[in-house]
């Protein structure tokens, strides 16, 4: 694997002297993180990133930290009802990392308790969630993945990549729906015509979904980003190689699972920050007063094998951008 990775971190972790709730007292902060599966990578790595991080400033899960993980994968109600376990057992910070309904989960049994969100894919000024960037408003704060702004790039990238293609596949379902409008508006500027396969009532059929694309004609695919893709991105990555399709996803542990190209946010850095928030939080610090922060590491990363696998010939302007090579 050869790497080249370009990070600017929005913010530098700041030191924070011991003087909140926890440190004086000795008493345990109680932290619940909300989320889909730790069985998927992504998930998996950021909450370790989080818990890891917690501790460099100070919170120690089984000293002075209890934090728990709820999913949210599983369906709205199923998420509440974690949410009310947790704050059944007097959760101080709630962390709601994903997709919004982590976000909603976190807000329907609050009570007022603070909130950092992992917005990845919706935009939660958009949503009414937030009021703004720098004045959040209400008990809730965090970071924004920028996911609908993506779109975009991404095409550009893949079009770049293969220029005699012009039919472009979107596979996408409800909790992808804030980034298949400018995805979608995106490639009409750019000429292209679009193929949508949304998915509804998972447990999704992806088989059907990519004999639709071809069907239709499809030359080109973006797969944007939903909890209820990741779990078979290698299945995606297998089905776009079987059926030839040139595919961009968003986060690179698709690209590591197989599949050709990937243009997102580089999670690692901003699931620091989420632990810099938290830990501000528990040592007394307001939402309201904490700016939300937006991504501005991206990613660019390919997979060699899977473009020879595939047949792709890929010229040497995007070999030259990638950040990342797996080979």
């Amino acid at each position: 694997m050869r790497r080249r990775k370009f990070l600017i971190l929005g913010g530098a972790l700041v030191a924070w002297p011991f003087a909140g709730r926890a440190q004086e007292t000795d008493a345990v902060a109680r932290v619940g993180v909300l989320g889909p599966s730790l069985d998927l990578t992504l998930a998996g790595r950021g909450y370790q990133i989080l818990s890891t991080e917690l501790q460099k400033l100070g919170f120690s899960q089984g000293k002075n930290l209890d934090m728990q993980y709820r999913r949210t994968d599983q369906g709205l109600d199923a998420a509440i009802a974690g949410v009310r376990q947790l704050i059944a057992a007097k959760t101080d910070v709630l962390v709601a990392t994903g997709s919004e309904i982590s976000l909603r989960a976190a807000i329907a049994p609050n009570s007022g308790r603070p909130i950092v969100m992992m917005a990845f894919n919706y935009d939660p000024i958009a949503r009414g969630y937030v009021k703004g960037l720098s004045h959040p408003g209400g008990n809730i704060t965090g970071l924004f993945f920028r996911q609908p702004e993506l779109a975009p790039k991404q095409l550009q990238l893949l079009a770049e990549a293969f220029p005699a293609k012009t039919q472009l596949g979107i596979l996408w379902d409800a909790q992808s729906a804030d980034q298949f409008d400018p995805a979608e508006q995106e490639a009409r500027k750019m000429g292209m015509s679009v193929v949508s396969v949304k998915l509804d009532a998972p447990p999704y059929n992806f088989e059907e979904a990519f004999r639709t694309l071809v069907k239709s004609k499809a030359q080109l695919l973006l797969v944007l980003s939903s909890p209820l893709f990741a779990p078979h991105g290698k299945q995606i990555a297998e089905l776009a190689i079987r059926y030839r399709l040139p595919a961009m996803y968003i986060f690179k542990s698709y690209v590591e699972a197989g599949g050709l190209m990937s243009y997102g946010v580089d999670t690692e850095p901003l699931y620091r920050r989420c632990a810099s928030y938290v830990a501000k939080i528990l040592r007394g610090a307001k939402p309201s007063d904490l700016p939300v922060e937006q991504a501005d590491n991206f990613e660019f990363a390919l997979n060699l094998k899977t473009a020879k696998a595939a047949d792709f010939t890929l010229p040497t302007s995007i070999l030259l951008r990638a950040d990342e090579v797996i080979e």
